[in-house]
């Protein structure tokens, strides 16, 4: 046999070519469709039956049943849905991995792509230097397009010729007639190849070129399919490790759909697989086993034996997830069931103390991770609108008791939190900037870092209002009716205000021109009334109305809070930027300025 270490290197690179072509077509399709991704994801769970549409489709358009389970598993962590909504999705992406199958088969079996791949790459590449973020996304799928196939094709060059190998060819012999030890060889060698490699598609085009040249009779490459489905949940497995309990049994859904598929399909295996072969010749594909008695025979086979064989696999990869499917969508209840009897909560742990949506562990599709920032972002929001309700309560608890104590030290906690959450935030944000993103979607994680950064802010004048409060009590300083009505007043325009802006935060991109000119105005609003207050409070300083202290103490929570205010148009001016871009770049509108005194700096 004259097979070197070069070789073989030669394999592991084709193998390394197919994988990242297939990455990068990926991820070109989920650039060119991002946001529509994320408005599917968002509104697709109505039912059982329109969340396996969903998965099949999110499958088939980017390519990895490995990444669409992965994102279903983040946003079940998210709570985007629940664990029971995952499980139709969670199936129908089983069925949407035979997509790519049909395209590998199709295109590297049945179709002579060489004549096309070139050229496919002389259009693509200059569509790398358009202005338009679409085209450039479109140029990238093609290009991965284009190093999927030619990886396919160094895979077959580099696989050794069975014919040249007698050696080889009679030591496979032992492993394939066995019967169905044989089976569970093959089978376990599936699932061995795709926890490697941690992609099934890989798998099935490894073996679509091992079967077309021979090397193992049909039913044993239907082993081997059968053995990538189970090994392909790897990938949520490990993706959810850094997620929370459900996000967990959302990726133990998974894996026990697939072992309870496997196992029925075990039993009925080769009376299957010769169903299999029928139809497959039903359809005019071919006969998929006779590849295997020529080259067993010592006979040459031709292109039309291996695309026979390839066909075949794919008929039989395709009906096999359709029959799982079919026999499951009935009982995705006691799917639920056994992953809850298996995996149960050991203890309980403060909620507001962790993030909700987000974990780093669960980074997926990186344009779809951005929805679950987004919604992180929200949380932040309202717990920052909760810490200042606690401030409300504050000033009005009387200084000393038990009371103040307790709502004191809850203010400092949620300020801690804060603090986590930004950091926790942005470093999940940039590890997805880290990812092949649009320019539009970089741009919003840009916006969205400003965002939370303005958030923790929020939280420090929370937390400074009430460090003023505690300097008032060791000061034994006393507020009159005065300052209470004015502080009172400064509160409810700033509560108002984040009220406004919680409604913005909540559909950043549909946040409509009346909600940003609302924010706005009322910022103006809390503004003036600062410039009143601290103009008064000169007056009645110099006329001794009240003490000096007391008046620097309650002129102090004015500011504080107006700076509350300060922060929440800077994230609206942000939201503003953001839709601009968008617009700009969907339409070519340019809205209007809408914040007077940011369009007066800019001049």
């Amino acid at each position: 046999m004259d097979y070197s270490i070069v070789n073989f290197l030669s394999l592991l690179g084709a193998v390394g070519l197919f994988l990242y072509g297939m990455k990068v077509m990926s991820e070109g399709l989920q650039k060119a469709a991002g946001s529509r991704l994320r408005s599917i994801l968002a509104a697709m769970t109505k039912n059982r039956w329109m969340g396996m549409l969903t998965g099949i489709a999110i499958t088939a358009l980017i390519q990895s049943s490995s990444a669409s389970t992965v994102m279903v598993v983040s946003f079940v962590n998210a709570g985007l849905m629940s664990l029971e909504q995952s499980v139709s999705v969670i199936l129908g992406a089983n069925l949407g991995s035979t997509f790519t199958t049909w395209i590998v088969t199709f295109f590297g079996f049945t179709v002579n792509m060489g004549a096309f791949l070139l050229p496919i790459l002389a259009l693509a590449v200059p569509m790398l230097f358009t202005k338009k973020s679409k085209w450039k996304s479109i140029s990238e799928f093609l290009i991965g397009f284009v190093f999927l196939f030619m990886g396919l094709g160094l895979i077959g060059e580099n696989v050794p010729d069975l014919s040249k190998s007698p050696e080889l060819f009679a030591a496979l012999q032992d492993y394939t007639t066995m019967g169905f030890w044989s089976l569970l060889i093959f089978f376990v060698f599936g699932i061995i190849v795709t926890l490697i490699i941690q992609s099934s598609a890989a798998t099935i085009a490894i073996v679509l070129i091992m079967s077309s040249k021979g090397w193992i009779p049909f039913d044993m490459a239907c082993g081997i399919v059968l053995g990538s489905n189970v090994g392909t949940t790897i990938t949520p497995l490990l993706a959810s490790l850094g997620g929370n309990l459900t996000a967990k049994k959302a990726a133990g859904v998974h894996l026990v759909y697939n072992l309870i598929s496997a196992a029925w399909m075990l039993v009925i295996f080769f009376p299957f697989v010769d169903m299999i072969v029928w139809l497959t010749k039903l359809l005019h594909f071919g006969d998929p086993e006779q590849l295997y008695a020529v080259v067993h025979g010592g006979g040459t086979p031709g292109p039309a034996m291996q695309a026979a064989t390839s066909w075949g696999l794919t008929v039989y990869h395709t009906v096999y997830n359709i029959l799982s499917l079919v026999l499951m969508i009935g009982f995705t209840g006691v799917l639920v069931k056994v992953v809850n009897y298996f995996l149960k909560s050991e203890n309980k742990v403060d909620e507001e103390s962790q993030l909700k949506y987000i974990s780093a562990g669960l980074v997926g599709a990186a344009e779809l991770n951005i929805l679950q920032a987004q919604k992180e972002t929200v949380v932040f929001g309202e717990r920052v609108e909760r810490m200042f309700g606690m401030v409300k309560s504050l000033v009005h608890t009387k200084i000393g008791t038990e009371d103040f104590e307790n709502l004191l030290e809850r203010i400092y906690k949620y300020e801690e939190i804060a603090d986590r959450m930004e950091i926790e935030i942005a470093n999940f944000l940039n590890l997805v900037m880290d990812g092949r993103l649009s320019f539009n979607s970089k741009m919003r994680i840009s916006t969205m870092l400003n965002i939370v950064s303005e958030l923790e802010s929020m939280a420090d004048s929370c937390n400074n209002i009430a460090k003023t409060l505690v300097r008032k009590y060791e000061a034994d300083a006393h507020f009159d009716e005065y300052n209470y009505k004015n502080i009172d007043r400064m509160l409810k325009l700033v509560s108002e205000a984040m009220t406004n802006l919680m409604i913005i935060l909540i559909d950043m991109d549909g946040a409509s021109t009346d909600d940003l000119t609302r924010c706005y105005d009322k910022e103006r609003e809390i503004n003036e009334f600062r410039n009143h207050c601290r103009t008064e409070n000169i007056e009645n300083i110099n006329a001794k109305k009240y003490p000096y202290e007391a008046g620097i103490l309650y002129i102090d929570i004015i500011c504080e809070a107006e700076k509350l205010a300060d922060f929440m148009v800077n994230i609206v001016d942000n939201v503003e930027d953001q839709l601009r871009r968008s617009t700009q770049e969907e339409d070519g509108t340019i809205l209007p300025e809408l914040n007077p005194e940011k369009l007066a700096s800019s001049r």
